[in-house]
């Protein structure tokens, strides 16, 4: 064999190296995405069964396609409620939330003052505790002062933990930015607040983002201090789930549909700020 057949008969093996390692990248994304999204597609699958199909038989497909489930929920002011109640505390903890820690960041991001690193340290301590040491001093709190069980009450106790979070995640958007831009600014004529407004704002945008999409997240999926602080005006939809353990057993076909549907709010959170998001983990503190 030839010298030049030999080296060709190299360089072609070469080149089939890195397709062979694409093609194997992508049976392991592909694995792993059907590792994520197995137990979402069986869920989806138990709402649309019957509590007997789902007890007594093993199917990857119903066999008795039913939306009772759905209809149960969606008919029942007890079920949507819940959805409702869950939505009202978690928009207003986000907002509040997001226009508190706009303000702070900013001052972390721009002044030096006695104790600014002991205070943005304190800052995140509050989120790294759980939930559970503070049920107790709020309820008492709440109960005090008339707001147990409302909407406003859950919202003030999640911005315990949210606030701090955004405050970090925006500082680092904040840092980013020269502050040439904000003497610039003032040179020019502008007010603090019109110069934060019109020019700061637009270019924190993607931190802004996601900001309140973490906010949104933690305050729709916890469940202890929107439990512990409601009764039933206010009650979460994840409270509400507890509803389907009776005498008669556990009624998973409404379980799984509200499950499904508890599901539907983060994604389309995830869907608008989609863009915010990815902008946030390539440039932002995230």
């Amino acid at each position: 064999m030839s010298d030049a057949t030999v080296t060709q008969t190299s360089f072609t093996a070469k080149a089939r190296k890195p397709r062979m390692r694409v093609n194997g990248s992508a049976v392991v994304m592909g694995c792993y995405l059907l590792f994520l999204l197995l137990p979402i597609y069986w869920l989806l699958m138990m709402s649309l069964k019957t509590n007997t199909e789902i007890l007594n038989t093993f199917t990857l497909w119903p066999d008795n396609l039913t939306f009772n489930n759905y209809l149960t929920i969606l008919t029942d002011a007890s079920w949507y409620m819940g959805y409702v109640n869950s939505l009202i505390y978690v928009v207003m903890n986000t907002v509040i939330s997001v226009v508190v820690a706009l303000p702070a960041a900013y001052a972390f991001s721009r002044y030096h003052f006695l104790g600014d690193k002991h205070l943005f340290f304190w800052l995140l301590t509050n989120r790294m505790a759980p939930p559970a040491v503070f049920a107790l001093p709020f309820f008492q709190l709440y109960s005090s002062v008339g707001l147990f069980d409302t909407h406003i009450a859950v919202a003030l106790a999640h911005c315990l933990f949210n606030v701090p979070l955004a405050v970090w995640i925006l500082e680092g958007f904040m840092r980013g930015v020269p502050k040439e831009i904000d003497e610039t600014a003032y040179i020019d004529g502008y007010s603090f607040g019109r110069f934060f407004i019109k020019i700061f704002m637009p270019l924190i945008a993607s931190g802004v983002g996601v900001a309140a999409f973490f906010c949104f997240m933690f305050s729709w999926v916890e469940l202890l201090l929107s439990r512990t602080l409601t009764s039933v005006d206010a009650k979460p939809i994840a409270a509400t789930m507890t509803r389907t353990v009776g005498a008669s057993g556990i009624d998973w076909g409404v379980l799984a549909a509200a499950g499904v549907l508890t599901i539907v709010p983060g994604a389309l959170v995830i869907y608008f700020v989609r863009n915010y998001i990815a902008k946030g983990f390539a440039l932002g503190r995230v």
